[in-house]
């Protein structure tokens, strides 16, 4: 693997927010609500990868959303969406969710189920701002799939890969690798662990091993930066 630059987040230094005493936690990649850091605001086009704890019977208020692109995957528990363009879903482990919120969309995230929760979801700059809302669930994603996001020049490549078995990870000016779960070695050489996430650019093909269990991971390919104004 060649690269201009790559860097390491370890999950512990993600920046812990939520609200804890109503049964929210959330761990934090980049600059987010009450957490700023300057030099970390986002990775290409990607602006969030929130890693989130809902308890039974927790969840997020309606609130609105414009001109950005949401993208979740559930871990653990049951999602349920509720959103102003009429769609109730309850997504689950395996599937992708996608809101595209256009001029403008308001959505609820709720755990109506009986355990924890735990979900990504990662935001994402569309390259044109506007238009109407749009929304999706690919339902039981398989072990080595690819998901190109409308509006981006990003794509999202899923990983779920057996103790000691290699997958392939894709080059791009921008990519963004995050472990949901076990340990991963990229290129032989970068030790990975659940919650941790790698930030590489101009890179080439990588490949990606699971060291000591099954590992799942989330990758993001992505082309291009998003054009403001």
């Amino acid at each position: 693997m060649t690269h201009v630059q790559r860097s390491v987040q370890r999950a512990g230094e993600r920046f812990r927010g939520g609200d804890p005493d109503a049964g929210i936690e959330t761990r934090h990649a980049f600059s987010f609500s009450g957490f700023y850091d300057p030099d970390n605001v986002r990775f290409g086009p990607l602006a969030a990868c929130n890693e989130e704890r809902l308890a039974p019977g927790a969840g997020f208020a309606e609130h609105p959303h414009r001109d950005v692109e949401l993208v979740t995957w559930v871990i653990e528990g049951e999602l349920t969406h509720e959103d102003s363009a009429g769609h109730v879903e309850v997504v689950r482990p395996g599937d992708v969710q996608r809101l595209s919120a256009g001029a403008g969309v308001r959505h609820s995230e709720r755990n109506e189920g009986a355990v924890p929760l735990r979900f990504v979801q990662m935001w994402l700059t569309p390259s044109e701002y506007g238009g109407e809302p749009s929304y999706e669930v690919v339902r039981g994603v398989g072990d080595d799939v690819s998901y190109g996001l409308p509006g981006v020049e990003a794509v999202l490549h899923v990983r779920r890969l057996p103790a000691g078995e290699r997958g392939s990870l894709p080059g791009a000016p921008w990519v963004y690798v995050h472990v949901v779960r076990g340990s991963v070695r990229l290129d032989g050489e970068l030790l990975l662990e659940a919650g941790d996430a790698a930030r590489l650019m101009d890179a080439s093909e990588a490949e990606a091993e699971a060291v000591g269990s099954d590992a799942e991971l989330l990758a993001w390919e992505m082309h291009a930066e998003p054009h403001f104004g």
